[in-house]
């Protein structure tokens, strides 16, 4: 063995090798938005349409929440809200059930846009525009997700995703 050689365990290599062990856990992002177009194709009405467009947006939405809580810009403190967004978003049990179709996940994605909202006060939003791979502008798609949530959600479960935020 050659003396000269650095071990396997050298930071900068363990770290390469960590960031393509993260990005193969993420790969479910590209088969989710696969699943995502293929459904939106078979759906017509205008509100499942307009539905099915926020609905497409929630596996870029959840992307960017799992993104921003590995970045290394974001504090510990901001790491741990979002650690309890994504947790919401994979419990099986929501304020709207996930098997209700459409319906059940658009909770999920008003929890997400809501909860970046309340945190663009404590991260720069380049860190947001950084790590956002969705088609759009991120801030564009927040102000009309939140937006339309007032409108579409029934005030309780508004009120609950925003109570549940708080914690």
């Amino acid at each position: 063995m050659d003396n000269n050689k650095k071990p396997y365990n050298d930071e900068h290599i363990y770290a390469e090798e960590q960031d393509k062990i993260d990005a193969k856990k993420l790969q479910f992002y590209e088969d989710l938005r696969q699943k995502a177009k293929e459904w939106t194709k078979e759906k017509t009405g205008t509100t499942g349409i307009k539905l099915a467009e926020y609905l497409f947006l929630l596996p870029d939405f959840f992307i960017l929440v799992c993104r921003i809580a590995v970045d290394k810009r974001v504090p510990a403190h901001i790491k741990l809200k979002l650690a309890g967004i994504i947790a919401y978003v994979m419990m099986p049990l929501d304020l709207i059930p996930d098997f209700i179709p459409i319906i059940g996940s658009i909770d999920d994605l008003v929890l997400i846009v809501l909860g970046l909202n309340m945190l663009l006060n404590d991260i720069d939003q380049q860190v947001l525009e950084d790590n956002w791979s969705g088609e759009g502008e991120v801030l564009h798609w927040m102000q009309r997700i939140s937006a339309e949530a007032e409108d579409f959600l029934d005030r309780n479960i508004l009120q609950r995703i925003k109570n549940f935020l708080k914690i």
